[in-house]
């Protein structure tokens, strides 16, 4: 067999998976694409938006979804919800309700108030929210932005925020910007502290460095993919607490539902009476969601968020007569609405219940993931199907939430590096071609995932072996093409694109660093705990007060034994300097910049401590290796 670096048509073992998904679905029901079409009041055909510099940063020009058909490099399944997440446009919700679909990740929501629009979630990219904002003025008639308000604090929901309102309007009060409570510390924190690893797994999870097509990035089951414009941040105005909160925004009441540790541990739904419309943020997406998401983040609370469903079937369930939400589209009438809210808390009750009796049973996180099945009455559900978390990761999910990612087998307490145990597989298989011997064989009959684990213990021992690689790279290529999940699909053939012509860098987003100047004084102090080496700075000593003009707080930080220690309201008399400073002094010092900290940052005592501090400072590798050592 001949193994190179072109990309390989499906093979005959990926095209009975995918036969065997054809049997088990009911390709012919028509009722999710009715939902996906219904009350498109202004169809957008290849969208492309671009940045003022000219560049691409989101595009909908996608040729193997212009026609609904079968593409045999894709799981049918995923290519229906591609093709479904494909129609772009303007809908219509209800009456005084709209939403902007495949302008992004996310959709861009507009609700009709007594002087303007009132936004949700204003996607990823500035550029795509202001394109999806003139596309609701150019079909319904301008109107201003009178407010905003955001589910949760993840980058789909609040990045393209200036591109619909300006920062001054909102410190103004012209524009409230109503989130739920502990949004901005959850929005800093997730974004900032493990942003460099996020980002490098999320070129993974999101295919940032794939084209789009029938061997590459196609879906994400909640979306298109990311935006690659600027990502922008506002402090919110006014912060929602508890359950049973109401405002009236701009003559339109919202009953608020807190939804804490679900899919985001800030997290909201609201109910709309007048229009008798249930928003249920990414609790309810129409696709399985995420218990873990794969480029990393906090563990979820299945358990929570199966009552938080509940909970809001309770409480709205009786007269709500559609539910729609940031993803994918609504769905009409009050029995649907009810089904929908019965069937999605099952799948994720279901899934924590069942791991939680598994791992009482001895089972561990892999034999669970192999074990688990959902019923058969929820199997064949359109809208809890894997497209975006997956019954196998999820299960895995509880698993680490309750008991952490030991096994309790004390050989994996803390087993071999991968080069180490590559090399002794190599040794015990009698050299290194009885193992890719092997993974060929396993190749020819279909053996993908042990195919790929073999010819990947070759790559981290010898990462320059073409053969290995390329073996390596078709195994995983019959994954991707095999996989329900788009995060899935994306994850194995970024791994083939990497093994194939070596680590691209991931188109992503424009960080605008509004996120980082929006942290508080005591996060910005966490995070410059996470950029010092730790190695680099175990011999240093270095105690320095902080005084911040602007909050009036005072710190006293010892770095010490590698780390840095904060202590907050308090000032030590044997520091080597008290540092004077705003609040964003302390950003200065993040960024190393010399002028900025000359300007903003009075020192009274030695005058060479922050430099000492700072050169301790980490400078992260952008493209570090996953698939290889």
């Amino acid at each position: 067999m001949e193994y190179n670096d072109l990309s390989k048509p499906a093979s005959a073992a990926t095209c009975q998976i995918h036969q065997a998904m054809k049997t088990l679905l009911d390709f012919d029901d028509p009722h999710e694409k009715e939902c996906a079409l219904r009350n498109c009041l202004k169809k957008v055909e290849n969208l492309e938006i671009k940045n003022a510099e000219g560049e691409v940063i989101w595009s909908q020009r996608i040729a193997c979804l212009d026609q609904e058909q079968e593409v045999e490099m894709i799981n049918p399944s995923l290519y229906r919800n591609a093709w479904l997440n494909h129609q772009t446009g303007l809908f219509k919700v209800a009456d005084g309700i709209y939403q902007v679909r495949g302008y992004d990740m996310s959709n861009l929501t507009v609700i009709a108030g007594e002087t303007g629009w009132i936004v949700c979630d204003p996607l990823i990219s500035c550029e795509c929210s202001a394109a999806a904002l003139a596309l609701v003025n150019a079909v319904l008639g301008t109107r201003p932005v009178s407010a905003v308000v955001i589910s949760h604090p993840h980058l789909d929901h609040f990045g393209g925020i200036k591109g619909i309102v300006s920062e001054e309007a909102v410190q103004n009060g012209s524009v409230p910007i109503i989130v739920p409570e502990h949004y901005t510390d959850y929005a800093a924190s997730e974004n900032v502290y493990a942003m460099n690893a996020m980002q490098r797994r999320a070129c993974y999870q999101y295919g940032t460095a794939l084209d789009f097509g029938e061997t590459g990035a196609i879906a994400m089951g909640i979306g298109m993919g990311q935006s690659r414009g600027t990502v922008t941040f506002i402090r919110p105005t006014d912060e929602i607490r508890k359950t049973g909160e109401r405002r009236i925004i701009d003559g339109v009441e919202f009953i608020f539902q807190m939804t804490p540790e679900t899919e985001s541990p800030a997290e909201m739904c609201w109910y709309l009476p007048q229009f008798k419309a249930l928003w249920m943020a990414e609790l309810c997406n129409a696709t399985m969601h995420n218990l873990y998401t794969l480029r990393g983040t906090q563990i979820r609370n299945g358990n929570a968020w199966a009552f938080a469903i509940t909970q809001a079937r309770a409480l709205f369930g009786s007269e709500a007569e559609v539910l729609f939400q940031a993803h994918n589209w609504p769905h009409w009438g009050n029995q649907e609405v009810n089904e929908i809210l019965e069937e999605t808390a099952a799948v994720y009750k279901f899934i924590n219940d069942q791991t939680l009796l598994y791992m009482n049973k001895g089972l561990t996180p892999n034999e669970i993931s192999h074990t688990i099945r959902l019923p058969k009455s929820l199997e064949k559900v359109w809208t809890t199907r894997p497209y975006y978390g997956t019954l196998s990761h999820n299960a895995k999910a509880v698993y680490q939430r309750y008991l952490g990612w030991y096994d309790g087998n004390p050989v994996n307490l803390n087993p071999l590096p991968p080069s180490e145990q590559g090399q002794k597989l190599i040794e015990l298989a009698g050299g290194l071609e009885a193992v890719l011997e092997q993974a060929e064989k396993a190749l020819e009959k279909g053996e993908y995932q042990w195919a790929a684990q073999l010819a990947n213990a070759v790559v981290f021992v010898h990462p320059d072996h073409q053969k290995a690689r390329y073996l390596c790279a078709d195994a995983l290529e019959q994954l991707g093409y095999q996989a329900e999940s788009g995060p899935w699909r994306n994850c194995y053939l970024n791994g083939v694109d990497e093994l194939r012509h070596g680590v691209k860098t991931g188109r992503q987003a424009k960080n605008s660093g509004d996120l980082a100047r929006c942290m508080d004084s005591r996060m910005m102090l966490d995070y410059l705990g996470i950029l010092i080496d730790g190695e680099q700075a175990e011999d240093k000593d270095i105690k320095l007060n902080l005084a911040i003009t602007d909050t009036q707080e005072k710190f006293c930080v010892h770095l010490i034994h590698g780390a840095l220690l904060v202590y907050p309201e308090l000032h030590e008399k044997d520091a080597r300097a008290t540092l004077t400073m705003p609040r964003m002094g302390l950003a200065a010092m993040l960024s190393r910049n010399e002028d900025l900290q000359a300007k903003l940052i009075q020192i009274d005592g030695d005058p060479h401590c922050i430099a000492e501090l700072t050169e301790t400072i980490t400078d992260f590798d952008k493209r570090f290796a996953i698939i290889e050592p």
